[in-house]
């Protein structure tokens, strides 16, 4: 699956407010197809209900983490060739490094812009070979 505007993306974020920023900045980046889970939990759910090409992931919820919702996704082999995006409000060196050993895709710090987001996107999807 090429980086497409109509791709399917779900947005995991534990607060209201910033999955609804996402959801704005990828509206306004072009994509339509854009759900929410309000944690990592309830995203599983809805994966096994709807193909998703993409997670956008906050790094920090409760019950289940951005971070733990990556290890799920990457041990089920249904999802292998879903694209993870790990976000954080105050991004460390050591949550990239275990983020990206864990099989994420890219990680963006918030706040960020949709043109960034779009950048983090395309590169998520180049990364496999596949054309933006």
């Amino acid at each position: 699956m090429s980086m497409h505007q109509a791709m399917s993306i779900l947005i995991a974020e534990d607060s209201e407010a910033a999955a609804m920023i996402v959801r704005r900045l990828l509206w306004r980046a072009g994509f339509k197809n854009v759900d929410t889970a309000p944690d990592g939990l309830a995203a599983l759910v809805k994966m096994s209900e709807k193909k998703y090409d993409l997670v956008i992931a906050d790094w920090q919820m409760e019950p289940m983490s951005g971070y733990e919702l990556l290890k799920q996704i990457r041990g089920d082999a249904q999802f292998a060739a879903t694209r993870v995006i790990i976000m954080a409000a105050e991004p460390k060196t050591e949550q990239v490094v275990a983020a990206k050993k864990a099989g994420a895709n890219n990680y963006i710090g918030k706040p960020f812009t949709a043109e960034a987001l779009k950048t983090k996107i395309a590169a998520a999807f180049l990364e496999f070979g596949h054309s933006a």
